[in-house]
C-alpha cells in the first residue's frame, strides 16, 4: 500500500399571467454516447500545453500527458457539465517511473473533482479534491489490484451515479465509494507524479455515456 500525496497546481420577465409550467429535460436512455473523443481531430477542446513542468496535447493519435516535476497533477476537461455519467478511457504508459498515477475526473467545478486513478506498479485509488484537499473514498490509502497491467494498455472505466462513486479496471470491478459533495461538473483525464518526475502516459477512445 502506498499513501498518496496532491500538489494543486486547476432576467427575469415579469407578467400578468400565471407562469406556464416548464417541461423537465428528459435523461437520455442508458448507453447514449453524450461526448466522445479519439483524439485525432487537435482543435476537439482538450488543453495544449508546453512549458518547463510539462506537457499536455495530442501526441501518437492520443492525449499525451508529461509531468516533469515531483508531487504535481496535471488534467484537461472538455467543458462539458453532467450529473450522472459512466466515463472510460484506455491508458498506456509511454515512459518514466512505474510509482506514476493516472486515471479518469468527474464532476469537476471551481477546482473541486472526484479522481479514479491507477498507476504502473500496480495500486489504485477513489478519492475527491475538494477546497484544496485531497480525500480518498472508501480506502486509507491506494490500494493493491492484480487487474492493473504494467506495460500495456489499461482500460478504465468510472461510474457517477448519484453519490455512488464505481471503479472498473480493465473491465473487472475494483471498488466503490458514496460521497454527496459534488453533484454536477465536467468530465476528464488526470495524470500526476510522487516523489519522481517523467511520468509519461498517453490517453486514448476517451467516452462518456448516461449510465
Amino acid at each position: 500500500m502506498k499513501l498518496i500525496a496532491f500538489l494543486s497546481s486547476f432576467i427575469f420577465l415579469f407578467t400578468a399571467c400565471a407562469p406556464a409550467p416548464t417541461a423537465s429535460t428528459p435523461v437520455p436512455p442508458s448507453g447514449t454516447v453524450l461526448f466522445q473523443d479519439e483524439f485525432e481531430d487537435n482543435t476537439s477542446g482538450w488543453d495544449r500545453l508546453a512549458n518547463d513542468i510539462g506537457i499536455m496535447d495530442y501526441d501518437q493519435g492520443g492525449y499525451r500527458i508529461l509531468i516533469r516535476q515531483p508531487q504535481m497533477n496535471f488534467w484537461s476537461t472538455p467543458e462539458a457539465d453532467l450529473r450522472d455519467v459512466r466515463v472510460e478511457v484506455d491508458v498506456a504508459k509511454l515512459n518514466g517511473p512505474e510509482e506514476n498515477r493516472a486515471g479518469l475526473m468527474c464532476r469537476y467545478q471551481n477546482g473541486n473533482y472526484y479522481f479514479f486513478i491507477i498507476s504502473n506498479d500496480g495500486f489504485y485509488a477513489i478519492g475527491k479534491f475538494v477546497g484544496g484537499q485531497t480525500t480518498l473514498l472508501g480506502q486509507s490509502e491506494m490500494q493493491a489490484s492484480e487487474m492493473i497491467q504494467a506495460d500495456t494498455i489499461n482500460h478504465l472505466r468510472a461510474d457517477c451515479i448519484g453519490d455512488s462513486l464505481t471503479f472498473y479496471i480493465n473491465y473487472n470491478l475494483i471498488a466503490g465509494a458514496k460521497d454527496t459533495d459534488l453533484a454536477n461538473g465536467d468530465i476528464g483525464m488526470l495524470a500526476g507524479s510522487f516523489t519522481q518526475p517523467g511520468v509519461d502516459v498517453l490517453f486514448d477512445h476517451f467516452v462518456a455515456m448516461q449510465p
